[in-house]
């Protein structure tokens, strides 16, 4: 029997391992006398027998399984390998890490705000994470008809029910429909433990989730921009001195920006200055004209209506037209 015992020895480990993977099944394969479970860092293995588990092994390293998995097995704890006839199983292996997976909406959700009948389309995305928290449930929920699940499985059960989640958690939390990232924290508290009870489900638990921003229609992020700038000018001065300020917080590269800015502040107060100048010009000169009429009018006024040489009438004239005395 020793002769020929090593050519039904083999190895129960995870082959190819993926990091996307959640588990992944050994199965269809008979387990012979010598054999070896390997579990590597972040693995769990749970070895299943007709659709029950066996039992759930957690901690990594390399174990002979007919002395140190068999004796812990519930009902093939008493199994004795014969020489050629080995064990039927299933090994699923589990991913225990966390995962990261990236989300987002795939239309834009119409969420009711005033003014706009139709709503307004507000598009998201962010990340959340992930991890497998009860084995019994994942194994009887997915594990049973399935030999491995991918992340992206687990990405398209939540964009399923994210766009509920969303409109609820605006609808409660949004203060501003136009600033909803200032209410993002709270929105994604709200989505995550909704998730997690969701998803638990099918023994998968959200430990975290994140709103990275949200998006409006071009229309609506255009008017932003426009009200922006519209500000900034307005308030050229504040803007110019956090410039310098952060000039001289920063080195060249912050002196660089206040200098630009100063120098467009100096450039419109230069137009303003040279503007003021042209009205004064004109204001000037309309005040000469107007003191040219008034002295005119206060000319003809000092003009007498009688010669006080020859008593003859003047007209408004400046020298008597009988005898020619100057009358002014």
């Amino acid at each position: 029997m020793g002769l020929f015992s090593g050519q039904f020895s083999n190895v129960v480990e995870w082959e190819e391992y993926r990091d996307d993977v959640i588990f992944w099944k050994w199965d269809n394969k008979e387990i012979k006398k010598g054999s070896k479970l390997i579990i590597r860092q972040g693995q769990d293995a749970i070895f299943m027998f007709n659709g029950k588990v066996e039992g759930i092994f957690t901690e990594e390293g390399s174990f002979d399984i007919e002395s140190e998995i068999i004796p812990f097995l519930s009902t093939l704890k008493g199994f004795k390998f014969g020489f050629n006839s080995g064990m039927r199983a299933e090994v699923l292996f589990i991913n225990t890490k966390e995962f990261t997976i990236n989300w987002g909406t795939k239309n834009a959700i119409n969420i009711p705000a005033s003014g706009l009948p139709g709503g307004m389309p507000i598009r998201a995305f962010g990340n959340f994470n992930c991890k497998v928290v009860d084995h019994a449930v994942l194994i009887e929920k997915i594990a049973g008809i399935k030999k491995q699940f991918t992340i992206d499985e687990i990405r398209e059960r939540v964009v399923a029910v994210l766009n509920q989640l969303l409109m609820k958690w605006i609808l409660k939390c949004g203060k501003d429909m136009f600033h909803l990232q200032a209410d993002a924290f709270e929105i994604a508290k709200g989505i995550r433990e909704d998730l997690d009870m969701e998803m638990c489900k099918i023994g998968i638990g959200i430990t975290g989730f994140a709103v990275e921003s949200f998006s409006y229609p071009e229309e609506i992020q255009k008017m932003a921009e426009k009200a922006a700038s519209q500000s900034m000018v307005a308030d050229m001065a504040k803007y110019t001195q956090f410039a310098m300020a952060d000039g001289m917080a920063n080195g060249n590269k912050g002196a660089s920006i206040a200098g630009d800015m100063a120098g467009l502040q100096m450039g419109l107060m230069m137009g303003q200055q040279m503007m003021n100048q042209m009205q004064g010009s004109q204001q000037q000169q309309q005040n000469q004209s107007l003191n040219q009429q008034e002295g005119q009018q206060n000319t003809g006024n000092n003009i007498p209506n009688f010669c006080p040489n020859c008593g003859t009438k003047t007209s408004g004239a400046n020298f008597c037209s009988n005898c020619g005395t100057k009358l002014v």
